[in-house]
């Protein structure tokens, strides 16, 4: 083992808009991180092979970046070829709990590894979740500092636009069309404070973030179309930006397309126990071909539907998943 203030393994437990199952330890490879990697790197190929320019962010994982887990190890090249940029939750605030700063030794171990993606040329996004000035401020800095772009959330279910701070951290109206242009950023994954789809675009396009994070799904099954993401590429102050898509790629939804009601009595061989902590998620054997099946590779899969709407990239959730099977 080779950073000795990580033997004892801190298994925190907390509820965030991915279901985090990061626990600090000094890892060493497995085969399920392999095969993590590898989903990711093929995930990456599909996509990339119908829209060139189209972008992959897996968020947190980060030890998939080095061959072995290890930041001592060599970076996993063919990894970081694949992906466009990295993201962490709770670099600096929101770990544990909202509000409350995260550890320095956590957040020294999280940014060596940020550091590896950052130095091969990654776009690093961290979203802190603090809802006092001064703790969003401050993570704005810290994170500015460390030459990441930032997102303050004021909430863990990401269903507002923050009023603060006002004007928005780095704004500017620039056209971003790639993501070293990125300043800032927003992940609004929950749109129950929105009375319509329109009243949300309205909203969106109000505000000035370079990237705005979104699930492909307005509510009760409705997609956005491609119509309703050039829209939202609008900035207020005449800018442009880019549009992603959330996904789940180590847990299963059963408010998804892709649910079969028949799974609850007689589940997939890919399909596992049901989060206790998100009702109706459920994690699943990601290197199963038939869960990889549901994800990308036809014209029905998830990252199809995704590239079809028009979405610039796609933001990879539960990539830590592997933890749970290690």
């Amino acid at each position: 083992m080779k950073n000795t203030i990580f033997l004892l393994v801190i298994a925190l437990n907390f509820i965030s808009c991915s279901k985090n199952e990061d626990i600090i330890s000094n890892p060493t490879d497995s085969i399920y991180r392999q095969e993590m990697r590898q989903f990711i790197i093929d995930l990456s190929h599909y996509s990339k092979s119908i829209k060139p320019e189209f972008k992959i962010i897996p968020q947190n994982g980060i030890q998939l970046c080095t061959i072995d887990g290890e930041i001592t190890s060599v970076p996993s090249q063919n990894y970081l070829n694949s992906i466009d940029g990295i993201s962490q939750e709770g670099l600096f605030y929101g770990y544990e709990n909202d509000d409350l700063a995260t550890p320095q030794s956590i957040s020294t171990y999280f940014k060596s590894y940020l550091n590896v993606s950052k130095n091969q040329g990654k776009t690093i996004l961290i979203t802190d979740y603090c809802t006092t000035a001064s703790n969003i401020s401050n993570s704005y800095f810290e994170n500015n500092q460390s030459g990441y772009v930032s997102f303050s959330a004021d909430q863990r279910f990401l269903t507002s636009i923050p009023t603060f701070p006002n004007p928005i951290f780095h704004q500017n109206n620039t056209v971003v069309n790639s993501l070293s242009n990125v300043k800032n950023f927003i992940l609004l994954l929950n749109f129950e404070n929105f009375s319509s789809k329109a009243d949300f675009i309205n909203a969106i396009t109000a505000t000035n973030y370079d990237l705005v994070v979104l699930d492909l799904y307005f509510r009760n099954g409705s997609e956005f179309t491609v119509t309703d993401i050039n829209q939202i590429r609008n900035k207020a102050n005449g800018g442009k930006r880019l549009v992603f898509s959330y996904v789940s790629i180590g847990e299963a939804e059963d408010y998804r397309y892709y649910w079969q009601p028949s799974w609850n009595a007689t589940p997939p061989i890919w399909l596992d126990a049901e989060n206790p902590n998100w009702a109706g998620n459920y994690k699943v054997r990601y290197w199963q071909p038939e869960w990889q099946q549901i994800i990308y590779g036809n014209d029905v899969s998830y990252m199809k539907k995704i590239i079809n709407t028009g979405f610039d990239g796609v933001y990879l959730d539960l990539v830590d998943a592997f933890w749970y099977y290690e």
